[in-house]
């Protein structure tokens, strides 16, 4: 985790609890008098939320991605967020440690929203069996994850020394 990396994800994390927590919550009591407390509290767990998200332990992160996910973005439906989504630091991070919640398939737009790159570039990558097809069609969460893990290092070979 660098710096850089986690100040990005904690400052999008606070301005997404801020908007979806505490501006409602202001409007319902009508008054920030008794919000502030609340606000501060949130905005130094968005630093927690950020350090867990980033750090070593998987279990804590996808866990705290999914408890995030709850309560940022509610809903009846499965989380589905629009491709964009996945290109903010908090979709980023989600992508790399706990793939498309509750999605067994992406389609090829969504995989490339994830993977930060172009449909072509998803369409070269499952030609190229580095990425897995679902039989339902576009490719599947767990090989976009999978890619997204993949040390550097090996990004790099792969594009020098194509198999």
């Amino acid at each position: 985790m660098s710096t850089a990396e986690h100040v990005e994800l904690a400052r999008e994390l606070a301005r997404l609890v801020e908007i979806r927590i505490t501006d409602p919550l202001e409007m319902l009591l009508d008054s920030d008098e008794h919000v502030g407390a609340v606000g501060e509290r949130l905005r130094i767990e968005a630093e927690v939320w950020a350090a867990q998200l980033l750090g070593p332990d998987d279990k804590l992160a996808v866990m705290t991605s999914a408890r995030l996910i709850a309560a940022l973005f509610p809903g009846d439906a499965p989380f589905d967020p629009p491709d964009e989504w996945w290109r903010s630091a908090f979709g980023r991070v989600v992508a790399r440690r706990a793939g498309h919640p509750g999605a067994e398939a992406v389609s090829f737009s969504t995989a490339a929203a994830m993977l930060g790159i172009t449909r072509q570039g998803v369409h070269d990558l499952v030609k190229r069996a580095k990425l897995d097809r679902h039989p339902g069609g576009g490719v599947t969460a767990a090989s976009v994850r999978a890619r997204l893990n993949l040390p550097k290092e090996q990004h790099v070979a792969a594009r020098r020394h194509p198999h």
